[in-house]
């Protein structure tokens, strides 16, 4: 008889937490979402970017869910639609049991600027990914120009950052140029351009290019030359501005007037 009543408790026991838990599984699921109830965590880069707002994400759910019934929320689509933005390098979308719709982004953060021979002009990551350019945000970067194919964004990518890394390189280059499949360095002096041919032994070619500035270049006018070459092995090939060798011509030849009337 004991076992009988300890059975039939047992029953009436689960049968009443079924009960109950359906009976909150629907109250809960009924809820409606409010703009308060949508917690957008975009996660903290080393460099901030503001691609996207918590206005667009806000959006997004409610033209996904028009009744803002926690039932009609379809999770992994709307985990999509937010990968779907250009600027997003990953999102996860998940509901708490407070009825709080968590979306946590991690933005892309641009290495450069890319225009291509068509004018148009893109970010391209860490990654090698490019993406548009955003209305909301401008991030600073250095610009690339010329016909650069996708297969070579990862190499222009490590080229940018060794270009970062040095306080010298990144206060001195200011663009870089594809032309005639080989890439050229745009200077803050603006006098002159840098030729690196191939993005191959970069570390050698600038180091060397340094070392041109501070024994060469620092002793003469920096209009003197029209390029420097960095693109053969082990040597440094400087061209001569014509322009700047006419100036130097006629200013010799003015000091020659003056001493012969002394």
């Amino acid at each position: 008889m004991k076992i009988k009543y300890r059975l039939l408790k047992i029953i009436i026991t689960v049968v009443t937490l079924i009960f109950l838990l359906n009976f909150s599984l629907k109250k809960f699921n009924n809820r409606t979402i409010t703009d308060r109830d949508i917690v957008v965590n975009f996660e903290q880069t080393i460099h901030p970017v503001y691609f996207i707002s918590q206005k667009e994400i806000v959006n997004i759910v409610k033209k996904q869910n028009p009744r803002g019934k926690i039932k009609d929320i379809n999770i992994p689509k709307l985990e999509r639609e937010v990968r779907a933005f250009p600027a997003v390098d990953s999102a996860n979308v998940y509901l708490n049991l407070s009825g709080r719709l968590n979306v946590d982004i991690k933005q892309k953060v641009p290495v450069f600027r890319l225009k291509n021979s068509k004018e148009e002009v893109v970010y391209v990551d860490e990654k090698g990914s490019s993406f548009p350019m955003n209305t909301n945000f401008s991030y600073e970067c250095i610009l690339v120009m010329g016909d650069v194919q996708p297969s070579e964004y990862k190499t222009l990518v490590e080229f940018v950052n060794t270009i970062n890394k040095d306080e010298f390189y990144k206060k001195y280059f200011i663009g870089i140029e594809k032309k005639n499949n080989s890439y050229y360095l745009f200077t803050i002096d603006g006098n002159f351009k840098v030729e690196l041919g191939e993005l191959s032994n970069v570390d050698f070619k600038l180091k060397g290019f340094k070392t041109f500035m501070d024994k060469i270049l620092i002793r003469e006018k920096m209009d003197k030359y029209s390029k420097i070459s960095l693109k053969y092995n082990g040597q440094i090939v400087a061209t001569r501005n014509k322009n700047a060798k006419m100036v130097d011509e006629e200013k010799e030849i003015i000091d020659k007037k003056e001493e012969s009337k002394n």
